[in-house]
């Protein structure tokens, strides 16, 4: 009880007062359902754990994702345009699922709960690859190297394998968006120092990430290029395992917020509140509007949103009309005929954020032929040095590496100096990174087609396999992967921090998840232009732009293709930036917050 007296005081500096310990004022609880004890939960001894944990997973997905497109094709016996489709159905489902587990969160079950029970699907699907692999489809033994290829396999057999990768697919699709965001919620950002903390926790939660991967795409990467993929498997479902049991031990540690409720009833409570006062009139000033008091929002850890202009029909759903007057009582209060400028805002918000997160879209296009064509263009040029042969699929280390270095460079000289430069005394804004992040993405397409282009010179016509059939070294790959993991930086690192910051409070995850469905969409999207180009391509015996036999192809047409389209696509991003009008919360301490300005003027300190 000393502890909730101390939060109603507002014990803002977070130390000790008067001997007694203080609370959070975000509104967040502990294990047991209490408010939050600053000292004891949180903080970044919570959030090292999760990004760790986070790390840990990341091997574990990538130990799979980043050379399926190669299983596909040396063990299931599946031709480049067959197995680059596969791989980006199911990337993109892996994406998919996250609204899955974004609804479950923020609905039902709350962040950790979600987390928990999704890594735990997460793990059940890799030992069940491991078995089956083994087992079933490295048949001979030694097979699915670059050399040798494995048999046909069953009906059965093959279900078992996709049964498999798509429970991955559900546990980690389901597990990704809330781990960010609880991450996140570890930070109280009514507290001035927390605050700060929080915006850097997306950086470097992105730099774990792809830490994580850069193991799997070096060493697991290597043993599965050689043909060890149950090896490679059972590493990754170790991995996971390490990476649940340390979720697990910061059980007591962690900061939670309650479930708000089913968003997706709050968005239809203010359409059909609308419809029904479709005629009533309305004052332009908004101040006839329906609305809570702040400390009712507080009770709960939520904001109140200030009102704003546009999208005017829905602010009938909170105009007072002479029937609602004995709806006023919270008691007695019918959403479903009389709702809160604060849910009214709620939609407003995610009605603005679509037309910015349509526009990520064709960024994922270019993204995912890290994980397909980019893995096929490298295992059809000279893949060794000496003796060593390097696999293609670890050419992503260097995205890793890229997306490592941009992240401290931009962070400690770049957005410094932008700050001294630009006359508003702060750094680029999440829109305007990742408007640069899809300028990038249009050199590392064309950076992908030059390549492609002398790999076309220095081939050799004849090749079964169409492996290592170019003299041209696989190191001319280096610069479109480092273009890629730079992109990724402003791209994805902005897309975490404004998805997530622009999201309301019952809506968090969800807005993580828009950022996980644009890399699904992406992958989606992807299929169907490489399904699309075939079919035009590959005509009056023409073998098409993406052949089995790259050198009978033209890989390079298609990625000067993406880099077209990236182009249209950012024109109609910068046209969508300049009409996006940023939300405004009252804080839950009682100050307007803005945007979290307080924040990001002090971003580049971090």
């Amino acid at each position: 009880m000393a502890c909730l007296n101390i939060c109603k005081q507002g014990g803002v500096d977070g130390k000790v007062k008067n001997g007694r310990e203080v609370c959070t004022l975000d509104g967040t609880v502990d294990w047991h359902g209490r408010p939050a004890i600053r000292q004891r939960t949180g903080s970044w001894v919570a959030a090292i754990l999760i990004l760790v944990n986070q790390g840990l997973a990341t091997l574990a997905f990538f130990g799979v994702g980043v050379n399926l497109v190669l299983f596909l094709t040396r063990v299931l016996g599946q031709d480049n345009a067959e197995a680059a489709n596969n791989v980006s159905k199911w990337t993109g489902t892996v994406y998919l699922f996250s609204l899955v587990g974004a609804f479950l969160s923020e609905s039902y079950l709350g962040r950790y709960k979600t987390c928990a029970i999704f890594q735990a699907i997460f793990v059940l699907g890799l030992v069940s690859l491991s078995i089956s692999s083994y087992i079933f489809l490295i048949k001979p033994s030694g097979c699915g190297s670059d050399h040798v290829h494995c048999g046909s396999h069953s009906g059965f057999h093959l279900a078992l394998f996709y049964l498999s990768i798509y429970l991955v697919a559900l546990g980690n699709g389901g597990y990704q968006p809330n781990i960010a965001t609880f991450g996140a919620d570890q930070f109280d950002e009514e507290d001035s120092s927390e605050g700060y903390s929080k915006i850097a926790f997306f950086s470097y939660f992105y730099l774990a990430l792809n830490l994580g991967s850069l193991f799997s795409n070096t060493i697991l990467g290597f043993f599965e290029d050689g043909g060890n993929w149950a090896l490679g498997f059972w590493a990754s479902a170790i991995s996971a395992a390490l990476a649940l049991v340390l979720f697990l031990c910061g059980t007591k540690r962690y900061r939670h917020f309650k479930p708000q409720g089913n968003p997706l009833s709050r968005f239809c409570q203010v359409l059909v509140a609308a419809s029904r006062k479709w005629k009533a009139e309305m004052i332009p000033s908004g101040e006839d509007l329906f609305e809570f008091q702040e400390k009712d929002y507080a009770k709960n850890g939520d904001r109140k949103m200030l009102h704003t202009q546009g999208f005017k029909f829905l602010d009938r759903a909170a105009a007072i009309t002479s029937e609602d007057f004995h709806q006023m009582d919270r008691e007695t209060y019918n959403p479903w005929h009389l709702c809160t400028v604060t849910q009214v805002e709620e939609v407003k918000c995610v009605l603005r954020l679509l037309p910015i997160w349509l526009c990520t879209i064709m960024y994922s296009v270019v993204f995912t032929q890290m994980a397909s064509l980019f893995v096929e263009q490298g295992a059809a040029m000279k893949t060794t040095i000496a003796k060593f042969h390097i696999p293609p699929a670890s050419m992503s280390s260097f995205d890793i590496l890229s997306v490592t270095a941009f992240i401290f460079i931009y962070r400690r000289v770049l957005d410094p100096l932008l700050a001294r430069w630009k006359k508003s005394g702060k750094g680029f804004t999440e829109l305007e990174r990742m408007g640069v992040g899809l300028v990038i993405a249009i050199l590392a397409m064309i950076a992908a087609g030059l390549v492609e282009s002398f790999r076309l010179d220095h081939a050799t016509m004849e090749c079964p396999n169409c492996e290592g059939s170019s003299s041209l070294s696989i190191f001319w790959q280096i610069p479109q992967y480092v273009l890629i993991g730079a992109s990724e930086v402003f791209m994805y690192v902005a897309q975490l921090e404004f998805f997530n910051g622009q999201a309301p409070d019952g809506l968090k995850s969800f807005g993580s998840a828009l950022y996980m469905l644009s890399i699904s969409l992406g992958n989606y999207v992807s299929s169907l232009l490489v399904t699309i180009v075939m079919k035009i391509s590959a005509r009056d015996g023409s073998p098409g732009w993406i052949p089995s036999d790259l050198n009978k192809g033209h890989l390079d047409r298609f990625f000067f293709l993406l880099a077209a389209l990236t182009a249209a696509d950012l024109i109609v991003y910068i046209i969508c930036a300049k009409w996006y009008k940023y939300i405004k919360f009252e804080g839950k301490s009682g100050d307007n917050n803005g945007g979290n300005d307080h924040i990001n003027d002090q971003l580049r300190v971090i």
